[in-house]
């Protein structure tokens, strides 16, 4: 239910206190810890499984209105000394930061040096929620480290903050993407993104990992139905292209990178699937969860009405 890439390691995706959903049988039922509460279990990690969800209240939590947030560059050349300082670096990061680890080529914008344009590099993405001096402090050591380093990182809107990454991804561009969560970026993980990101072709296409832990991974491993609690990052492979000029190759470029990752599989988070099959479905919530959830789905929408989604079946 909560787009897991900002700063959610403050929140651990249990934010929202009640809703009101209309069952497939037409039904109007208030779902809350109170009322309902298997059906309010379901809904926040289940998708659209159980009806169509006409209200949420949520828990509101500070954030800014500004936030420390940016993102950092180096070309590719650098890679492995940057990954592997970066994975100590965001392994102590504090709840109020959220970070992603970039590699890609990098786009043609007035922010980004000429020399790098086009060319391969590896990023780290980040947004600091809390009092923004001391955020400077906790992105010192990223910031200054190599010698290379494009550094855009600034206080900026959190509203803007979200929309950072909007003109990489521009309506009607074709994309392939296939999802993976790792427990950590070991050695063995970083060495297939950095290999793979040399073959990138696209200046669309790349390899994000977004960072877990926090609050995420403090919230009980059943007490909702989302189950990547215990991974340290999704790694997010996108294979993209203008139009269809170059798709198939981008696709397969994706899919051999998740295959090489295959290995170090822990899961996925449902919303970053694509039409991958119920096996995949149930990865995404590992089966104490799935059973649970199929059981939820016999008793509001035994039919299966609502099956245009990452579909549970009932039991």
């Amino acid at each position: 239910m909560t787009d897991t890439r900002w700063p959610n390691r403050r929140r651990g995706l249990k934010g929202c206190s009640q809703t009101r959903c209309v069952t497939a049988e037409g039904e109007v039922v208030q779902a809350s810890e109170a009322a309902n509460p298997d059906l309010f279990w379901g809904v926040r990690g289940g998708g659209g499984n159980f009806g169509i969800a006409t209200e949420f209240e949520y828990r509101l939590h500070p954030v800014g209105p500004t936030v420390l947030s940016g993102l950092l560059l180096w070309p590719l050349d650098d890679g492995p000394e940057v990954v592997r300082f970066y994975r100590d670096w965001s392994g102590s990061a504090p709840d109020e930061l959220t970070t992603a680890l970039v590699l890609r080529r990098a786009p043609a914008v007035d922010l980004i040096p000429e020399s790098l344009h086009g060319r391969p590099v590896v990023g780290v993405a980040c947004c600091w929620a809390g009092p923004l001096d001391r955020g400077e402090k906790v992105l010192e050591p990223m910031r200054r480290f190599g010698s290379g380093a494009v550094d855009l990182i600034a206080p900026r809107d959190f509203v803007e903050h979200q929309a950072m990454l909007d003109p990489a991804f521009p309506p009607g561009i074709w994309i392939y993407s296939k999802a993976t969560d790792v427990i950590a970026l070991s050695d063995d993980v970083l060495d297939v993104m950095l290999d793979h990101a040399a073959r990138v072709a696209s200046p669309r296409s790349g390899i994000i990992a977004w960072q877990l832990g926090g609050a995420v991974a403090r919230v009980g491993d059943l007490e909702t139905p989302f189950g990547s609690r215990s991974s340290g990052y999704l790694v997010d492979i996108l294979g993209a292209t203008d139009s269809a000029e170059g798709f198939e190759h981008e696709r397969d470029w994706a899919r051999d990178c998740w295959t090489a990752l295959a290995p170090h599989h822990t899961g996925v988070y449902v919303n970053w699937l694509m039409e991958e099959g119920e096996r995949r479905v149930r990865e995404a919530y590992g089966e104490p969860r799935y059973e649970r959830l199929q059981a939820l789905k016999r008793r509001y929408d035994p039919e299966n009405v609502f099956r245009l989604n990452q579909n549970i079946r009932p039991a």
